[in-house]
């Protein structure tokens, strides 16, 4: 106990000197809330991104591609395979009809609102009639949806906001082709929204893609169904197919961009932390020394060592802390819900996403700055603990 009333008392007095090292401590603070500001806002767009595609999809719904296939971009599926899978036992069905929809998947290019003169890879999906009613998580929310067997065609509500010419009433023009845009949906968010939405037979004609789709996606019965489906259509002789649950493809389809993201983020902020850590060791270092005549003063009058570094450890510490609050807020206040697209290796078309500044994020930039704040005050705090009184005691 008298341990402790010495460190705090010890502490309390540090705290009280701060503002008399006001510009010094500044340094410190600026530093290493810069460093959080990196951090948090890099990661978020992970975050964001890897939300965008893990909370699309569905676990009563299955997608079908071609074997070995790792995205719809590189799948085949025939007309006379998609009649086969629609007999398949655990899919749901209206009366007599199979709650499936056999899709097609193109890129098309379109210039983003922000540059203009680069053209992006933007996703181009024909659907059948039955896909609105597939997806319930799907609404118009401009405009209407377009009619079957024309050149019409809806925007997701991520695509309209980053890519030139999808209002409702523009044209897309792609090579002899040309859609008219007649409405935008949303999806919850979900990576839906960055694509086009157009009528399958349609676009097979457009781009002479015969009697075939990428992939097909299955209503099933119940979430439990999806084992019986599975087994029924790779067992069957006349297919050659993988299936997964759309909310799995969609997370896999997530985990190389969202790695990548997140390695560059700790990349980035270690080279950082490094500069903030010598900023605070100096910022530390010159607390010290502008004090030895206290320190040894305190420990003549027989206060702990460990007392005194523990108080030099906590003065530090404070700094980061309040360097990662401020870091924390601003990357909150400038990033959070911020607008993007970038490109999905795995289909090379573009995901609209938003930043994503979550709580575990400020947490994690935090401790972080929590962690500087330690690094850079262990030394000054030992050169504190160790130095020699009758010395200190004659500096002025």
């Amino acid at each position: 106990m008298f341990w402790l009333r010495q460190t705090v008392a010890i502490m309390v007095l540090n705290l009280r000197t701060i503002p008399s090292r006001l510009s010094s401590s500044a340094v410190a603070i600026v530093g290493i809330a810069g460093v959080v500001v990196v951090f948090v806002s890099v990661l978020s767009i992970a975050a964001g991104f890897r939300a965008a595609m893990q909370g699309s999809g569905s676990r009563d719904r299955a997608l079908v591609m071609r074997s070995g296939a790792d995205s719809e971009m590189t799948s085949g599926v025939t007309g006379a395979e998609v009649d086969i899978i629609n007999q398949a036992p655990g899919v749901k069905r209206d009366g007599r009809t199979a709650v499936t929809s056999a899709e097609l998947y193109v890129i098309v290019d379109l210039p983003k609102k922000s540059t203009p003169d680069s053209a992006a890879n933007v996703p181009m999906r024909g659907i059948e009639p039955t896909a609105m009613a597939l997806r319930p998580e799907v609404s118009i929310i401009d405009g209407r949806m377009f009619r079957f067997g024309t050149n019409e065609v809806i925007a997701g509500r991520g695509a309209s906001g980053q890519f030139v010419n999808l209002n409702v009433g523009d044209t897309i023009v792609s090579g002899q082709n040309r859609w008219d845009v007649v409405g935008i949906f949303e999806a919850d968010g979900a990576v839906a929204e960055t694509e086009v939405w157009c009528d399958a037979r349609t676009l097979q004609g457009a781009y002479r893609r015969g009697n075939t789709y990428q992939s097909v996606l299955a209503g099933l019965e119940t979430p439990e169904s999806f084992d019986t489906f599975r087994d029924w259509l790779v067992s069957n002789p006349q297919l050659n197919v993988s299936i997964r649950r759309e909310n799995e493809y969609y997370a896999g389809q997530s985990q190389n961009m969202t790695r990548l993201i997140t390695t560059i983020g700790v990349g980035i902020g270690a080279l950082m932390g490094i500069g903030a850590v010598f900023g605070a060791i100096l910022t530390m270092y010159t607390a010290v020394a502008t004090r030895a005549r206290e320190i040894a003063t305190l420990r003549a009058l027989g206060f702990e060592t460990s007392s005194v570094l523990v108080s030099v450890l906590f003065e530090s510490m404070v700094l980061g802390a309040i360097g990662g609050i401020i870091g924390a807020a601003a990357a909150y206040v400038g990033f959070n819900g911020y607008q993007t697209s970038t490109i999905n290796f795995q289909t090379f078309s573009q995901v609209a996403f938003a930043f994503r500044v979550t709580p575990q994020l400020l947490v994690l930039g935090l401790g972080y700055a929590l962690t500087m704040g330690f690094i850079g005050g262990l030394l000054p705090a030992l050169r504190a603990a160790r130095l020699p009184i009758p010395s200190a005691l004659r500096e002025l």
